[in-house]
């Protein structure tokens, strides 16, 4: 199942408008930014580095309107490097976007 919101769904379509192209590969940046945080997340073992990642995953979703993201990158900000309840649940939302 694919990743849905109304936030998300009305940024991609501002952005692209009837474009579904564009649409779709709008999504698929989003997807690869949001992939590329989970992973330097992961390898991150300081808290200078997780926090950056945090903060990157933050503004990505942000400027998508991706609600949810937000709030896992929040959660990410306050939560010690590693945190695996974390990292499992904003793996589970980049799985999520398809």
């Amino acid at each position: 199942m694919a990743y849905h919101s109304t936030g998300f769904d009305a940024a991609l379509a501002t952005a692209a408008g009837d474009d579904l192209s564009l649409k779709n590969e709008l999504r698929v940046a989003f997807a690869d930014s949001c992939a590329r945080q989970l992973d330097l997340l992961r390898r991150s073992r300081c808290d200078g580095n997780w926090e950056l990642a945090a903060g990157k995953l933050h503004a990505i979703a942000a400027s998508f309107h991706a609600d949810e993201l937000i709030e896992l990158a929040d959660e990410a900000l306050t939560a010690a490097p590693g945190e695996p309840t974390v990292l499992k649940r904003i793996d589970a939302f980049v799985g999520a976007l398809g």
